[in-house]
């Protein structure tokens, strides 16, 4: 039967008692600040065992000035995919662990406030924030604060900051060109929701720099569209381009109709929001449009969503666990003042598979 300390949580004065110590004894064992002889130690290490005591995190903050936290701030927006943020949160909260830290999730809704709250308190030691924009106005805040932070993304003025992103420029260039290389010369780029372009979020833009860089080098006729991805209804595109109406399609079938309406001989597609990929795909077999021998399509995406599609997707993959991974561990380097400020760009990789074929 579990001892009465375990029950309603062991404090530092059960160990203790446990370990016929005074408190400040398990104190020095606990913060190492005093040296003591092994065997007092391993005899205290025992008795936090025992008693399953673990350490209030308010204390040790108080004691060390550190709280052995994170604070992830994440979008709360219904333009945001939450399946890749939730996959970088696991990175994050995975590698933060391998180090010894807890990891706090806040929300973005706080603007620079939630940074300083953060760094004014001793809640978390350092920050790693995500949904960057270009001119975030977040980043006037971390460097007067001088809190310790990490950006997934990257501003347009990275300069005193530390970033860690997928090279999203070379990553839509490896796109267009693979389309181009197949034959493709009339090319529809769908987007991310019109929001996420209003608020100049930076994976979004360089994205559509790279995809338009990429279409002047190849000599291809590009359109850009936003596609919305809430649930709306939406029209239907027919086979020669009519627009008829089908519920619930989360905005891609009006975007759909837009393109093959103003551009019929459109043939290769890139698509970067991931919620309307299903909807695309069931558009296009009702419309009468084979893919991929009728229509190519290259995605950006997670490997998982490209794999499931019928047929599976050429795509450039999202590494959302590997940049959470990447996140934590510089700013681990960071916060020991290991070497200057940097900007990490995650090369993209392109893999064909059944979506995209050569043109006839």
């Amino acid at each position: 039967m579990p001892s009465r300390a375990y029950v309603r949580g062991a404090t530092l004065a059960d160990v203790a008692r446990h370990a016929g110590v005074s408190s400040s004894t398990v104190s020095y064992v606990l913060s190492g600040k005093r040296p003591l002889s092994e065997a007092t130690r391993e005899r205290v290490r025992r008795s936090i065992e025992a008693l399953n005591y673990h350490p209030h995190a308010g204390a040790r903050a108080l004691a060390s000035s550190k709280s052995d936290v994170l604070a992830l701030i994440v979008p709360l927006r219904g333009d945001t995919y939450v399946p890749v943020m939730m996959e970088i949160a696991i990175g994050v909260v995975t590698k933060a662990r391998e180090f010894g830290y807890d990891v706090l999730l806040l929300t973005n809704d706080e603007g620079p406030d939630g940074i300083r709250r953060v760094a004014s308190s001793s809640r978390a030691d350092a920050v790693i924030l995500t949904d960057i924009g270009m001119e975030d106005d977040r980043i006037a805040t971390i460097r007067q604060s001088g809190v310790d932070a990490l950006l997934i993304g990257v501003p347009a003025d990275p300069a005193g900051l530390d970033c860690v992103d997928l090279d999203f420029a070379e990553a839509g260039r490896l796109c267009v060109e693979h389309l181009a290389q197949l034959g493709h010369r009339a090319i529809a780029f769908i987007g991310e929701a019109e929001g996420v372009y209003r608020r100049h979020v930076g994976f979004a833009e360089r994205t559509l720099r790279g995809i338009r860089a990429g279409a002047a080098a190849s000599g291809v006729d590009l359109v850009h569209r936003p596609c919305e991805g809430s649930s709306q209804a939406a029209g239907t595109v027919g086979a020669a381009g009519a627009v008829g109406t089908l519920a619930g399609t989360v905005g891609a079938a009006g975007t759909l109709a837009g393109i093959f309406r103003e551009r019929p001989r459109t043939t290769g597609l890139i698509v970067q929001n991931e919620a309307v990929i299903p909807s695309l795909m069931s558009l296009l077999r009702t419309s009468g449009r084979a893919v991929p021998e009728d229509v190519s399509i290259v995605a950006l995406c997670p490997d998982k969503i490209a794999e499931q599609t019928v047929p599976p997707l050429t795509s450039v993959t999202m590494p959302a666990t590997e940049l959470g991974t990447r996140a934590v561990e510089l700013l681990m380097l960071r916060m020991i003042g290991n070497g200057a400020h940097q900007v990490r760009l995650i090369p993209p990789s392109l893999t064909v598979r059944g979506s995209t074929a050569a043109i006839d």
